[in-house]
């Protein structure tokens, strides 16, 4: 039976960042997002709130200011290797993540089956956020539902790669979960834990299991 490996992007295949950060990052509102990404891990505001402020800053964003913010940020290494491997064996690989679907897409050009990321206007903005595309950690499990059934794959069958919060509804779903860097919202329901830069070792935590 084929597995389907399910992956994190902010924290998890971005080291110790978020893909809004590395975006404001290229207009010169690190700063801001970071305080944005502060109060979403903290609960003090959700996914639609947050979205809808970086939105607010993002007004000069062009896919000129993504794509250098995309090849910058500092990736985890051999991502592309590990997905090759998964593809080797027969399995699947998908990104599931909260942030902007058009940064999150970029990665089935390294080699995921599916990448999918909260939806926000195209490019530069013209239009208000639609709060309904805004994706949360529930939206994980469905999305990971929807690509069972598209891919073949039982639930029983799934592995799941976070980080934190945004993640934990996913690591329940699933029997097997490995924490990236993980923080104190995984702690208790990773069955493996990683600390390093280097996706290759953490899939080589359940590469062999079936």
């Amino acid at each position: 039976m084929a597995r389907l490996h399910l992956f994190d992007l902010d924290g998890t295949l971005l080291h110790g960042t978020s893909a809004p950060v590395e975006i404001s990052r290229q207009l010169g509102l690190e700063a801001e997002t970071v305080a944005l990404d502060r109060a979403v891990a903290t609960g003090l505001i959700g996914p639609p709130e947050y979205a809808a402020q970086v939105h607010a800053l993002w007004s000069e964003l062009t896919e000129t200011h993504v794509t250098a913010a995309f090849v910058a940020a500092p990736w985890l290494s051999r991502i592309q290797e590990v997905w090759a491997a998964i593809r080797e064996n027969g399995d699947y690989c998908a990104v599931v993540s909260l942030s902007p679907s058009f940064f999150v897409e970029r990665l089935t050009e390294w080699g995921a089956h599916a990448a999918f990321g909260s939806r926000f206007p195209a490019l530069p903005f013209r239009e208000a956020v639609d709060p309904s595309g805004i994706l949360s950690a529930a939206a994980k499990v469905r999305i990971a539902e929807r690509l069972c059934v598209e891919f073949g794959v039982r639930r029983a069958d799934c592995v799941a790669y976070g980080d934190s919060m945004s993640d934990k509804d996913l690591f329940d779903a699933v029997p097997v979960s490995v924490a990236v860097n993980g923080d104190r919202h995984l702690a208790g329901r990773a069955t493996h834990s990683y600390v390093g830069r280097d996706l290759w070792d953490a899939y080589e935590l359940v590469r062999g299991a079936r």
